[in-house]
Parts: C-alpha cells; structure tokens; sequence
C-alpha cells in the first residue's frame, strides 16, 4: 500500500498510471522534453486535442510537480511550460516506450 497526496494506491504501477495516465499526459510530456512551448504551441503539436483538456492536463502535471508553468507579466500575458527535474527524470522512461512500440508494430509485421 503506497499513500500518494492523501490518496491510497495497491502498487507503484498504480500510483505512476494515476500520475501520467491518460491519453495526453505522456504526449505532452514528450514534446516539451524536447523544448519550452506556450499553449498554442502545445495546441497545435496537438492537434486533436481540445482546449479544455489541454488545459486540465497542463494543471494536472503542474500539480504533481512535473510541468512548470512560467507567466510574463506582459501585455498581451505569455505563459509557458516547461519540465521540471521531475518531468525531465520521466523522459528516458518515455524514450524506452516510444523504442518498445516500434519493435512492438516491426515484430508482429512479419
């Protein structure tokens, strides 16, 4: 039994899947491993993606500590995301995924 944010989880499997679980969450991560983007910019790598849930990940990563989300204090406001330490950790984890689908869909080709 593993407690997590006031929250019991079975196994580490399960804390990790409640983490970065979902349909978007692992994609975001991935591109802004690779740069800092502004939400546009996040929408449009994105593209299937709607405002709103882009949105509610965004605040879901930021509150578990994985994005980092930088206001300017401009006229028009700029914000943008980054990774964190945290978020940055998870990158290889995510390379060996990526690795792990390509032989996937190579090996069941033949």
């Amino acid at each position: 039994m593993i407690t997590f944010k006031d929250t019991e989880y079975q196994c580490s499997m399960e804390l990790t899947l409640a983490i970065i679980g979902g349909k978007w969450k692992v994609l975001i991560l991935w591109y802004l491993g690779e740069k800092t983007m502004r939400f546009s910019e996040l929408r449009r790598t994105l593209p299937h993606i709607t405002q709103k849930m882009l949105t509610q990940q965004l605040r879901e990563l930021e509150e578990h500590g994985l994005v980092n989300r930088f206001i300017y204090t401009q006229i028009p406001p700029k914000v943008e995301y980054s990774l964190t330490a945290a978020g940055k950790s998870i990158l290889p984890i995510l390379a060996n995924l990526g690795q792990w689908g390509l032989n996937y869909a190579n090996s069941t080709m033949d």
